[in-house]
């Protein structure tokens, strides 16, 4: 196992805890993820140059996705798909997916300045907010958060901007007082994405 792969089995295994006892757990309204420690206060700034921190949304439910800009596949297909997912929920109730805040946290400091990440979330939905910071702070919201990601070297050594960050792929549901509730599937598809909120956001 490499470096990379045992680091993001590592930052997944209280995860994967948590759905294997929320699926003991059988019929129940507890959400899978409830008491698992991920999450926190935080305070970076958005794709309009404002300072934005955590107690902003209280009161509303987040769907949380890390990721960068410059990603060639994976997080442009992830937000694609929550944004449809999202969409589709606004449509079957609109007062519940109004508090729903989808919120793209950037993992490439370096590169995604808010001009940047303004072109980029405008591309998934028009209420997804972008949110960038110093490499040191990024690191600790990363941390609280549970998810593991790695600047690599740049392909080619020409360009210093020619790197990809590798990170874990996860979109997390967070609850109006920014407890952790589900993983949001969009492995699934809008539709998984749609039914998941529907059956958490009250």
């Amino acid at each position: 196992m490499n470096e990379s792969a045992s680091c993001r089995l590592i930052v997944l295994l209280p995860l994967l805890l948590a759905l294997v006892l929320g699926g003991c757990r059988g019929q129940t309204d507890a959400p899978p993820l409830e008491g698992a420690t991920m999450g926190g206060a935080f305070t970076l700034t958005d794709q309009n140059g404002r300072r934005v921190s955590d107690t902003d949304f209280a009161g509303r439910y987040r769907i949380v996705y890390f990721g960068f800009a410059s990603c060639p596949d994976v997080c442009p297909v992830d937000l694609q798909t929550i944004g449809a997912g999202l969409r589709a929920f606004e449509s079957q109730d609109p007062e519940r997916a109004a508090r729903v805040q989808p919120v793209f946290i950037s993992v490439d400091p370096a590169r995604d300045t808010p001009d940047v990440l303004r072109e980029y979330v405008r591309n998934f939905h028009p209420r997804l907010i972008g949110l960038t910071g110093s490499a040191e702070t990024l690191a600790e919201v990363a941390r609280r958060y549970a998810v593991y990601y790695r600047i690599g070297e740049p392909a080619n050594p020409a360009d210093p901007n020619s790197y990809l960050v590798d990170h874990a792929r996860m979109a997390v549901l967070y609850g109006p007082r920014g407890e952790p509730v589900a993983i949001i599937p969009h492995d699934q598809g809008p539709e998984g994405v749609a039914q998941e909120l529907d059956r958490w956001v009250r």
